[in-house]
């Protein structure tokens, strides 16, 4: 008899102390930060394309894209450590080397905007955009969910027993990242023939 109360008592001990709900709202949180890895990824790998497109019209602009590519290096080091932090200030990097290349290049180049392949991979690029912005936002309102959650009485002595931690935000934090880098176009771009 008494195994029988444990059988219906244990699983009501446990759904009041909220570790269930830990689970689920971890498990919400996890989705959504794949979902932000798998749109920085997919940015990622629209940049060599943009790259190779660029190049041929603005062979000069190397440097520029130099930089571009090391930033893509980046962002690809940062979605396999999976942390957050680190992917938003890569991807921050990443922007800021894009609005150089769409400020220096695309403007000494206006060739480049009737290119079609420039103008498809732009589209995506905006699409890509949007698509990591929505994910980020998908993931912060989880860990918001998940952290408020696990810091409430009482499931927050559940939380320090299973040993449930707060997730990162998904944030830049690096100042250096937030702003777009200097970079001198007083010197005037030389046209190839």
């Amino acid at each position: 008899m008494r195994h029988r109360i444990l059988a219906v008592l244990l699983p009501l001990a446990l759904s009041a102390c909220g570790y269930n709900t830990i689970q689920t709202y971890d498990e919400q949180a996890a989705s959504a930060k794949q979902q932000i890895e798998v749109q920085l990824q997919r940015r990622a790998d629209l940049v060599p394309n943009l790259v190779s497109t660029v190049k041929g019209f603005a062979q000069q602009e190397l440097e520029v894209l130099t930089n571009v590519t090391r930033a893509r290096a980046g962002l690809i080091d940062a979605i396999k450590s999976g942390d957050p932090e680190r992917m938003a200030n890569s991807d921050a990097q990443l922007s800021a080397q894009l609005a150089i290349v769409n400020r220096s290049v695309v403007e000494a180049y206006p060739q480049l905007q009737s290119d079609q392949s420039f103008l498809r991979l732009q589209d995506e690029l905006t699409g890509t955009e949007n698509r990591i912005s929505t994910a980020r936002q998908d993931y912060n309102d989880a860990v918001k969910v998940y952290n408020t959650h696990i810091r409430t009485f009482p499931t927050a002595l559940t939380a320090k027993v299973t040993g449930a931690k707060s997730r990162t935000y998904f944030d830049v934090t690096n100042a250096a990242a937030k702003d777009a880098p200097a970079v001198d176009f007083t010197k005037p771009a030389t046209k190839s023939p």
